[in-house]
């Protein structure tokens, strides 16, 4: 209703504070001004120490509100409204936030290099989670909510990103109200020092970003140390953290060494991120590392990593460099579960993380997959610290794959409600049951298909009778070996083989069999 005479009279950026204002549905909160005077008295809001702020750009950090409005008087708090691209800064009095909207009003105000747009707020001051009566109360506390929490938030990441501000004495995690975090420091002037940081920031690119209080507690009281809290202040993890070299931050994007050898990549970092050093070569990769006990021997971290954790990301090593692919990967692996990511890890040669449907899925290819022979090489199957396979770093394997794939969708996972129950867990064995193969295919046809693909050929071939109706054959494969029939299933499981006068492929599907011998 506003519209007709205020395109005669605004001007374009007035016309933006307007139209944003009207699609937050905020108008209750600000008088809309045009000239620099209220449009409509009944929308007036009268002056308050506190002011609303719009238009800012997503980088923005609490730092940078004040960096930007310090100039019009003290700041007592501010509190960050990330996804809205707005927050709420209250001055000491009113006066100084009078001076800061009466000048946005008049010359453009930036923040962070780009313009901002200023009224006063309905309220007259912040709730600040302490309900402290004294508003310039600070605590050495900080309670952070991770807003848009794509990727799983431990406190290893936690700890990766709040360390490098100030020592970090605890950290506990919870899921009341989403996922929300308490962090410890020493002393206010740390804790002050991070929130102005961190406030508004993204942990990774877009996502899993930062609102951080004061919090409520002055000290956090941690009774174990895993994924969910952690007591840094203690002998043990004191001699933890100088054994594994703790020392970067996730958001810097560096890649610290954590004693075992492949590091934990999670995000690519964006090119014009603010926590990029401007005087250092820093690789496009956020990473954090690995929380290991202190040990003499690379062999002895190895099985804390295979035994020590749970999580539906498994690590698999060993993996020949010419002849492993993702696609392999997921041939093998789909007879525990289902395969949702594959990615081989750039910085570390033939090793790959594998993702899984569950955690029990990764138990049962730990189980079954670790130590057996594939082209040569022995696999190393273990439990990863990741919760999430993410991809980063993608890169072009020798055979011209890619070295990341995304199986969540794929058709040959055989672990969804519809087939789970027909699945047979069975450990790696010298013979193989094959089905959905096209109903004339013929022991010679098998027998070149091995030829062709360069893996070793069965010795025993046997066909199944088939059902009334039947379109497609199944049968048993005995190979000399387990090694020769696991080889086979790795290159030729899900094999699409074309028939004539037949439109779609018959996808050739594989599994061990609980048959010793034929």
């Amino acid at each position: 209703r506003w519209a007709p005479h205020l395109v005669q009279r605004c001007s374009v950026s007035e016309l933006y504070v307007v139209c944003h204002q009207l699609n937050e549905g905020e108008v209750k909160d600000t008088a809309l001004e045009v000239d620099g005077k209220p449009e409509m008295d009944s929308h007036r809001i009268p002056p308050s120490p506190v002011v609303h702020v719009r238009g800012l750009c997503d980088a923005v950090v609490e730092a940078d509100l004040v960096e930007a409005l310090d100039k019009f008087g003290k700041i007592c708090y501010v509190m960050m409204m990330p996804f809205k691209r707005q927050a709420l800064v209250e001055f000491d009095s009113v006066a100084s936030a009078e001076r800061c909207v009466s000048r946005g009003a008049r010359e453009p105000v930036c923040v962070a290099e780009q313009q901002a747009f200023f009224n006063f707020s309905t309220s007259q001051r912040i709730t600040r989670p302490t309900n402290a009566d004294d508003p310039t109360s600070r605590n050495k506390v900080l309670l952070l909510s991770v807003q848009n929490p794509l990727y799983p938030i431990t406190t290893d990441v936690l700890y990766s990103v709040c360390n490098p501000l100030g020592n970090v004495l605890r950290i506990v995690i919870f899921k009341r109200n989403g996922i929300q975090a308490m962090v410890e420091y020493p002393s206010v002037e740390d804790a002050q020092k991070a929130k102005l940081s961190l406030n508004g920031a993204d942990i990774y690119a877009g996502c899993c970003t930062l609102k951080i209080e004061y919090a409520r507690p002055n000290r956090l009281n941690v009774v174990r140390n895993d994924n969910s809290s952690w007591d840094y202040s203690k002998p043990l993890v004191l001699q933890r953290e100088r054994a594994k070299g703790r020392q970067r931050q996730a958001i810097l994007g560096e890649h610290p060494s954590n004693g075992y050898g492949p590091h934990c990549p999670l995000l690519p970092l964006p090119a014009n991120s603010r926590y990029r050093r401007s005087s250092e070569e820093v690789q496009d990769m956020i990473s954090y590392p690995l929380l290991l006990p202190k040990t003499s021997s690379s062999s002895s971290s190895s099985s804390f990593l295979c035994h020590g954790a749970s999580s539906s990301v498994s690590m698999v090593s060993g993996l020949h460099p010419t002849k492993m692919n993702c696609s392999c990967i997921f041939n093998l692996f789909c007879l525990y579960g289902n395969v949702e990511k594959v990615k081989f890890m750039k910085s570390v040669p033939g090793t790959a993380l594998v993702e899984m449907g569950d955690e029990y899925a990764v138990d049962r290819a730990v189980t079954h997959l670790n130590g057996i022979k594939v082209f040569g090489k022995k696999l190393n199957v273990c439990v990863s610290k990741q919760q999430a396979v993410i991809p980063s770093q993608v890169f072009e394997l020798p055979d011209g794959s890619s070295s990341y794939h995304d199986f969540s969708l794929t058709r040959n996972n055989r672990f969804s409600s519809a087939q789970s129950s027909r699945n047979i867990i069975q450990p790696p064995a010298a013979v193989l049951h094959f089905y959905n193969a096209p109903p004339t295919l013929s022991q010679h046809q098998l027998l070149q298909l091995c030829t062709e693909h360069n893996v070793p050929a069965f010795t025993k071939f046997k066909v199944f009778d088939a059902k009334p109706g039947s379109k497609t054959l199944s049968g048993l494969l005995e190979f000399d070996g387990k090694t020769e029939a696991v080889e086979t299933l790795t290159v030729l499981n899900h094999h699409q083989i074309r028939i004539p006068n037949s439109s779609n492929p018959f996808t050739l599907k594989l599994c061990f069999s609980t048959s010793s011998h034929l």
